[in-house]
């Protein structure tokens, strides 16, 4: 569970932070070309968006196919889709906060400080460093909006959430579903 909120974490913040100063360029270029009156701002987002999804797709793949079977999950065309599909959904949503976060702000500096105040939200209030039963009743909001929550929670049912392998640590014995349902992941 650690390697993927590790992987989750780390590889959508280097998104998120890779594409931000291209976004911030390209920012003075539309300005321009909106400004002659060549194209609105709709298109030119969604075309931004769009031109993401070809690299992220290959990035799932090559990284999904090195780690899936380097974490060792069991080997069946199910869940090493659904593998895929969730963490091409988290680095998706990573890459277009980051770019989110460059068109709300007025420059690239300012998007980079807000973006990192972000990360550290997500960071403790994801449910795997302060477990959701331990999270504060004022910040459970947070972990319910918070997307690293609902991609760990995705991937770790979808990959160990049928697994009846007895497992022993502090404070608890038993199955991994029945640790899943305790931690409350599942």
């Amino acid at each position: 569970m650690g390697a993927l909120y590790s992987a989750c974490m780390f590889l959508g913040i280097s998104n998120a932070s890779s594409v931000q100063p291209v976004v911030s360029i390209e920012r003075t270029v539309f300005y321009r070309e909106r400004a002659a009156g060549m194209y609105s701002p709709f298109p030119y987002a969604f075309a931004q968006g769009l031109v993401e999804i070809p690299y992220i797709l290959v990035q799932t793949i090559i990284y999904g196919v090195i780690t899936f079977f380097m974490i060792n999950f069991q080997r069946t065309i199910k869940k090493f889709f659904l593998y895929l599909v969730f963490m091409f959904l988290t680095f998706t949503y990573f890459t277009f906060y980051g770019m989110m976060a460059v068109g709300l702000t007025p420059n690239q500096q300012l998007a980079a400080v807000i973006s990192s105040a972000f990360y550290s939200l997500w960071n403790l209030l994801s449910g795997f460093l302060i477990p959701k039963p331990s999270i504060p009743v004022w910040w459970l909001w947070f972990y319910y909006i918070c997307p690293i929550a609902w991609t760990l929670k995705g991937i770790i049912i979808s990959q160990l959430g049928d697994i009846d392998d007895k497992i022993a640590g502090p404070g608890f014995e038993g199955t991994v579903k029945e640790y899943l349902k305790v931690s409350r992941q599942g």
